[in-house]
């Protein structure tokens, strides 16, 4: 449906659908789905509903909700067998429950002429006939299908093969992007989450179990760092001005990287910051008889406030 501008009115007051009618012209009697916006508190709302008769001043509709008499609503009709629906505005003279009686507002000349060939023709056909001066009642039938029909549409379907309310099209649009969107981080945090544990589990590889096949003096290990990462002093450890030398004893693999480490001694809140740290160095292979092997060693880190 094409927007429209909308405007509130103060109308007359709803009229009995028993009360004489005040309507222009003649209507034709025509059932054909159609839709109303009401705009809102700046929120359109779209009311499925069909037409009751219909004519070049006018329309009545059974619809899925109530008006207010007075508004000006957009109201869009697809007539049986044309080529395109009516889209116009309309301002809303009767109001009772779900029956609900508009005349149009501003319709051009192209919209009149085309109102007035199809039901010139429609009544050629057969198809309408037309109505006189005194609103007639809608049969009970026809108002219970018109308002079942109405409340079909407005959960999604509509019956005869109509297309749903733009309303209802936009919120499957929303409903699909942000499931598609959950979807797409779910899948990111998993293979982001994956990749960490891989990570972390190849800084301890199988030679973890496997028992150190030396022990190396901490100086002669020094040598043969490759990458160091220093410690951070812990921010929960400056209030105590916590300080003093961290001596770990690490387990360093044959490709050099740290399989296990333990304090030996030291506040708890250091000895971990300094493991965090050492967990990422790296040495160059401890070689026995030209041999890579998993050897045992020490390392001090120094912590000040």
């Amino acid at each position: 449906m094409v927007d429209y501008i909308f405007k509130m009115a103060a109308g007359p007051q709803s009229q009995g659908w028993d009360q004489p009618s005040r309507r222009r012209g003649l209507r034709y009697r025509v059932q054909a789905p159609l839709d109303v916006t009401v705009l809102r508190s700046g929120i359109p709302d779209s009311v499925p509903g069909r037409s009751v008769n219909l004519g070049p001043g006018g329309v009545a509709a059974v619809l899925a909700a109530e008006l207010l008499p007075g508004e000006v609503v957009g109201v869009e009709i697809r007539l049986p067998q044309a080529a395109d629906a009516l889209r116009t505005r309309a301002r809303v003279r009767h109001q009772d429950k779900l029956r609900c009686g508009m005349e149009f507002v501003g319709l051009s000349a192209a919209q009149l002429e085309a109102i007035r060939v199809w039901t010139e023709k429609a009544t050629e056909e057969k198809r309408v006939q037309p109505e006189g001066g005194v609103s007639a009642r809608l049969p009970v039938k026809a108002a219970t299908e018109a308002i079942q029909q109405g409340a079909k549409a407005s959960k999604g379907g509509r019956s005869g093969g109509g297309r749903p309310p733009i309303r209802w099209q936009f919120g499957r649009g929303w409903v699909f992007l942000l499931v598609s969107a959950a979807i797409l981080l779910a899948v990111l945090w998993w293979r982001w989450n994956r990749g960490w544990e891989d990570l972390e589990s190849g800084l301890r590889k199988s030679d973890a179990t496997v028992q150190p096949q030396a022990h190396v003096a901490a100086d002669v290990m020094e040598k043969l760092v490759t990458h160091r990462v220093d410690p951070e002093y812990p921010a929960a450890a400056r209030p105590g001005k916590l300080q003093g030398v961290i001596v770990l004893d690490v387990i360093v693999g044959r490709d050099g990287s740290v399989l296990d480490e333990h304090a030996l001694n030291g506040p708890e809140i250091l000895a971990q910051s300094a493991m965090d740290a050492l967990r990422w160095w790296r040495f160059k292979p401890y070689r026995v008889d030209g041999q890579a092997v998993v050897v045992e060693t020490t390392v001090a880190v120094e912590f000040k406030p």
